[in-house]
């Protein structure tokens, strides 16, 4: 079977479960992990990985225990713990995904992300397609996301909707974009990077909810939200100098 594509039921061809990696970066996610790990093997996937951001509730437990391969990453850090769940892969491993652990990611949507991956390097989940996701964003979170994906336009001229952490990318072309943040940025560095090399990029709309358990280390509060929009902004700004800088380079 070709690890890049399979038929099935007569549909276009979906990258094979054996060649998708799950990748799930967690903290303090005991309550919801288990559904969400029992929602992608209800999806035909075989290889789940949980990377444990320094959870104090026994998150890396119930995960073991729902069938997901855990790993450990102590320090804080989104893309840090997304850096370490990469590591060690498989060589059979062509496509990897990306979503959160509390629930908050619809995962029905699923075989629309694999779908797309027929005509593209990264499929993004675009929260604010329907109704039901905007809803449970936060007024913050949406102006934010209008913000960012506009700016990103103006910078870059590719037109995002959303900065969601639902993704599907191709193994090699994550690889290519040469990620270097390690915290918050990491999802906005991905989609910029895409842009700068050249990847195919799709979007397909994707049902959201509110987090199904525990608190929100970015939305929960005012303050947290803030904290990451700086964190956001600063990354984009670096990063369109880092393009300014290649510029004046050639």
């Amino acid at each position: 079977m070709d690890c890049l594509s399979r038929p099935i039921h007569h549909q276009p061809p979906w990258p094979a479960p054996a060649c998708l990696q799950a990748l799930i970066p967690v903290r303090n996610e005991a309550g919801t992990i288990a559904a969400v790990i029992q929602e992608l093997h209800g999806q035909g996937l075989v290889r789940i990985r949980v990377v444990d951001n320094g959870s104090g509730d026994g998150t890396a437990a119930v995960a073991s225990a729902a069938g997901a391969e855990v790993l450990s990453e102590e320090r804080p850090g989104y893309g840090r713990a997304c850096w370490r769940g990469l590591g060690g892969l498989p060589p059979g491993v062509r496509w990897i995904l990306f979503c959160d652990g509390d629930g908050s990611d619809d995962l029905a949507a699923l075989p629309r992300l694999l779908a797309a991956a027929t005509d593209a390097d990264l499929v993004l989940g675009n929260r604010l397609a329907g109704a039901e996701g905007r809803r449970a964003m936060t007024p913050l979170q949406r102006f934010g996301n209008r913000l960012v994906t506009r700016l990103i336009q103006l910078g870059w001229g590719h037109r995002y909707h959303d900065l969601g952490p639902m993704r599907l990318i191709r193994r090699d072309c994550l690889e290519a974009l040469a990620l270097r943040d390690r915290g918050f940025g990491w999802t906005l560095e991905m989609q910029v990077r895409a842009v700068e090399q050249g990847c195919r990029i799709l979007e397909v709309p994707v049902g959201y909810r509110p987090r199904q358990g525990g608190r929100s280390k970015i939305s929960g509060s005012l303050l947290g939200s803030l904290r990451a929009g700086q964190v956001i902004l600063r990354t984009l700004g670096g990063l369109y100098l880092a393009r300014i800088l290649r510029r004046f380079a050639r």
